[in-house]
């Protein structure tokens, strides 16, 4: 069967015109939202919110005049009248200020300073991570994944032509991994096949982790473990406490139904229990299970995911004590999340159900696009005040208020957030959205890079591809002290996730323990369009 011969200027969409209840037509997509015009104030009041937190106004309100208007009284500078008039307005003259209450002020600053310490934020330190590379043998070609497909006789001949379609244009290679479950003539759709891949997927990246690390399973405080379809009782994480033996009293979480962004999700949550047990250390571990969620049925609504998900997954430890800092490769600077879920269509747009011949997949809605667009214009205009350089905040903020109150038609100003991250790790969750966040933000290709790459090589692994696309920027070797990483997923509810990462060494190129790039970073990147 010839491949289907695609036009260079059409682009794989989720975008889905439904004739009836069972059966869709993937059309060529109109393209995905503006997400930086039409932006609402607030969202940017929010993004100012999280940067104007407790510590922030406890120490602009009270400690700093306090203890400037002390040092004034207690050196006997002649600025006493200024700060007067600046803190107290005329209210009184700090030369009046007797013994006792100087004592009373000075007490009153060392127990402000002592709540600002303890409310202040512990930092968060990446010290390492670690993807899984599944063995040769789960190796499979896009000609043999559709002669899988042809030969499984559960698809008819219109199906079997809109899987070729889609997987001619997907971006995604050659060497991408199935499961055994999957793979086996016929297919072995079964609990234990399920276990299996998940065992070698967690375990893998967990081996890894421990190995180049250095850390013992049972100095391990938390773990959380994220999968979206696969929630098996006894629970992932119970697996991983089983294998490894850990201690009695750790903090064991799983987390399921969340989606791809839900490695983010993991990511804050263990960032919160580190501020609330000092000294500890967490695991996350981010995966998803191919081998139950396997559609064998013909609505094209629901064979997206056929052609794109592949298998694979991740481990990260992450540390709040200071003496990992040296050890540690990145520290956590922001987490923002945003959850579209109380709109209908945000809600249903990606939705596990049963076609008309009761075989359970996910379906993709018409509306994913524009969901998609819209939960990314409302995380990244909450992100910017936290990360932007004041000079594009000035510059968006005018523009924002000349649109909105002084009704000014003139084009929205885009924020250049190339001059607030070095690295951007996207989410490879397919080929379209990537092209339309590249155009929107005004990235380059090589800021693309990492995404594009991923996809192409591991196809999309769920909410553990953005671990795959920093290990490809670390074998790059692009990685310095001090550079600054975006990480932004999207899943289905409808949700939306960002994280900012700082440098806090150089990544020398050498450093290849649990780096799945190891034994091909040298052949990319290669040319998509020419294999796509």
């Amino acid at each position: 069967m010839d491949r289907v011969e695609i036009d260079k200027k059409e682009r794989l969409t989720a975008e889905m015109d439904f004739k009836d209840s069972s059966s869709g037509v993937i059309k060529i997509r109109q393209g995905l939202p503006d997400f930086l015009q039409n932006v609402k104030l607030k969202y940017v009041r929010l993004g100012y919110g999280y940067s104007c937190n407790f510590t922030t106004i406890l120490l602009l309100v009270l400690i700093v005049p306090l203890s400037i208007s002390t040092v004034v009284q207690l050196t006997g500078l002649k600025l006493d009248r200024v700060f007067i008039k600046l803190f107290t307005n005329h209210a009184f003259l700090l030369s009046s200020i007797d013994a006792a209450t100087q004592l009373a002020v000075s007490l009153g600053l060392v127990f402000l300073f002592a709540l600002y310490l303890s409310k202040r934020s512990r930092p968060v330190y990446l010290v390492d991570f670690a993807c899984y590379k599944p063995e040769e043998e789960r190796k499979i070609s896009v000609e043999s994944f559709l002669k899988m497909s042809e030969d499984s006789g559960s698809f008819q001949e219109d199906t079997l032509q809109f899987q070729r379609r889609i997987s001619s244009r997907a971006s995604v290679g050659d060497e991408t991994y199935l499961p055994r479950g999957i793979t086996s003539r016929p297919p072995r759709l079964c609990m234990d096949e399920a276990r299996e891949e998940a065992e070698a997927v967690m375990f893998g990246a967990l081996d890894s982790l421990f190995h180049k690390t250095g850390v013992n399973p049972k100095d391990i405080d938390i773990l959380i473990v994220n999968c979206s379809l696969f929630n098996p009782t006894p629970s992932l994480s119970a697996m991983i406490v089983n294998h490894y033996k850990l201690r009695t009293d750790i903090k064991s979480i799983n987390l399921g139904g969340m989606g791809c962004s839900a490695g983010l999700i993991s990511i804050e949550l263990a960032k919160n229990l580190l501020q609330a047990n000092p000294n500890s250390l967490a695991v996350v571990v981010s995966t998803e299970n191919i081998t139950l969620n396997w559609y064998f049925g013909n609505d094209k609504s629901m064979l997206l995911c056929n052609c794109l998900f592949r298998m694979g997954g991740a481990a990260v430890l992450l540390s709040n004590k200071n003496r990992d800092r040296t050890l540690s490769k990145y520290e956590l600077v922001h987490v923002v999340r945003t959850h579209k879920g109380a709109d209908e269509k945000s809600y249903n747009c990606v939705y596990q159900r049963e076609d008309d011949k009761g075989t359970i997949g996910v379906s993709l809605a018409r509306e994913l696009m524009a969901v998609a667009g819209d939960a990314l214009k409302t995380n990244i205009t909450t992100l910017g005040p936290l990360v932007l350089p004041w000079t594009e905040q000035l510059m968006f903020f005018v523009t924002l208020v000349r649109k909105k109150i002084f009704k000014a038609k003139i084009k929205p100003y885009i924020p250049d957030f190339k001059l607030a991250f070095e690295h951007f790790c996207i989410h490879a969750g397919g080929r379209a959205v990537l092209d339309e966040l590249q155009k929107n933000l005004q990235l380059s290709e090589w800021h693309m890079e990492p995404s594009r790459m991923t996809l192409h090589r591991f196809g999309n692994t769920s909410s553990s591809s953005l671990w795959y696309e920093l290990a490809y920027t670390e074998a790059k070797g692009r990685v310095t002290g001090g550079d600054r990483v975006w990480q932004i997923a999207f899943g289905s509810g409808f949700k939306c996730n960002s994280a900012v990462w700082r440098a806090l060494r150089e990544i020398p190129v050498g450093d290849w323990r649990g780096n799945p790039w190891v034994d091909s970073i040298q052949k990319y990147p290669v040319n998509i369009s020419s294999v796509a």
